[in-house]
């Protein structure tokens, strides 16, 4: 784990060489293991706490710790799961009998976030890599409705693949914690953190922030506190300057809403607050998706009206007439809108598993993934396999 911290300092220190000095050094080409910053972390949290001497009756047994470090349904792209609730339940005897009712559950799940991912985020990916991966110059319409695009692919394939991660879990009765919980309904930056990747929160909140003393040590230092936490966060997602600029963002949002707060400022209306916080995150995300600073300049030229307004020819030549269905991808992005925005997520649809209509819809849901499975033209893989 000592190592891959290593690789990834020297891979972001040559990349801030690279962009300052314009020079060309070599990176380091190391191919490295799916999804191997979720497990690290994992790691980190069991080695903490055997040093500190917490929960270690959940952490008894070579058996149990193989299963814990190599239990497949979250072991990619998380959730990331603390031993202290994934291990007691391996050796539970009422988790060693088939239990009818978590597969059931199991089943709705895996459909629901399959259907997240292949008939929503795999749908949106064409947009996405026109808008970030072109060296054409964007229009205001190409910039918003990309940025857009992406901000609701990553939510959709990611919570996906955490459904799907639960559901699969579920079918060895081995309960998974949920990581969304509505988002982009997050009426503060503080609040979209307690919704958004919600294992991962917590985990620097337990291992980074606490141990830097916290709230604890006066306003300055829990302001610094704050930024190293997501300074880290930005850097467990890659070695490249656009997750750090990502990672500084966000923990000088969090300073700035917690100074809000103290100063007792007025409160602003549920929908300004809700914008507010939306374009923020939305914003932040293309620094996220950006390749090179160049990407976010050709963006940030075309959202603050410096580029025309309207779709360009290359636009439309590329992405609206190969597709002879066009309204309807543009009414996607709307409908799409309209879920995260006024429909419940998957841990408040579970009070509702039990109704025959709901399970209706699931088998409808799994008779189109099915069809899209068939014809997997805009088919990818989960985003965050990458990290």
């Amino acid at each position: 784990m000592l190592l891959i911290f290593i690789y990834k300092y020297l891979d972001f220190s040559i990349s801030i060489v690279n962009y300052c000095f314009r020079q060309e050094l070599p990176y380091f080409h190391i191919i490295l293991p799916i999804g191997i910053s979720f497990f690290t972390f994992q790691q980190i949290a069991y080695l903490s706490d055997c040093y500190t001497k917490k929960h270690l009756a959940s952490s008894e047994g070579f058996l149990n710790y193989c299963c814990f470090i190599c239990f497949f349904p979250q072991l990619i792209a998380g959730p990331i799961v603390h031993h202290k609730d994934l291990i007691p339940q391996f050796y539970s005897i009422q988790n060693q009998i088939i239990r009818w009712k978590n597969i059931h559950y199991a089943l709705l799940f895996f459909v629901i976030g399959l259907s997240k991912k292949l008939l929503i985020a795999d749908n949106l990916s064409p947009l996405v890599s026109y808008c970030f991966d072109s060296d054409i110059k964007l229009t205001f319409l190409e910039a918003l409705f990309g940025s857009l695009c992406y901000t609701f692919q990553l939510y959709f394939d990611f919570s996906g693949y955490s459904d799907m991660a639960i559901g699969s879990a579920l079918f060895f009765n081995i309960k998974l914690p949920h990581n969304f919980f509505s988002p982009y309904k997050a009426l503060s930056i503080r609040d979209f953190w307690r919704r958004w990747h919600i294992t991962l929160s917590i985990w620097l909140r337990d291992y980074i922030y606490i141990p830097l003393g916290g709230n604890r040590k006066g306003k300055f230092r829990t302001y610094a506190n704050l930024f190293i936490t997501f300074l880290i966060g930005g850097i467990w997602h890659g070695a490249s300057i656009t997750f750090i600029i990502w990672g500084i963002m966000h923990g000088l949002a969090l300073i700035l809403h917690r100074i809000w707060n103290e100063k007792n400022a007025f409160k602003l209306p549920a929908f300004f607050a809700w914008l507010l916080t939306f374009s923020f995150v939305n914003f932040a995300w293309i620094i996220f998706r950006a390749k090179e600073l160049n990407d976010i300049t050709n963006f940030f030229k075309a959202l603050t009206f410096q580029r025309s307004f309207n779709f360009s020819k290359p636009f439309i030549q590329t992405i609206i007439e190969p597709i002879p269905l066009y309204p309807e991808k543009a009414l996607l992005i709307i409908s799409v809108l309209f879920l995260i925005i006024f429909t419940k997520n998957s841990q408040q649809l579970q009070n509702k598993f039990k109704t025959c209509r709901f399970t209706v819809y699931c088998a409808i849901l799994a008779v189109l993934c099915i069809l899209k499975l068939l014809h997997p033209e805009n088919t990818q893989e989960f985003i965050y396999f990458q990290f």
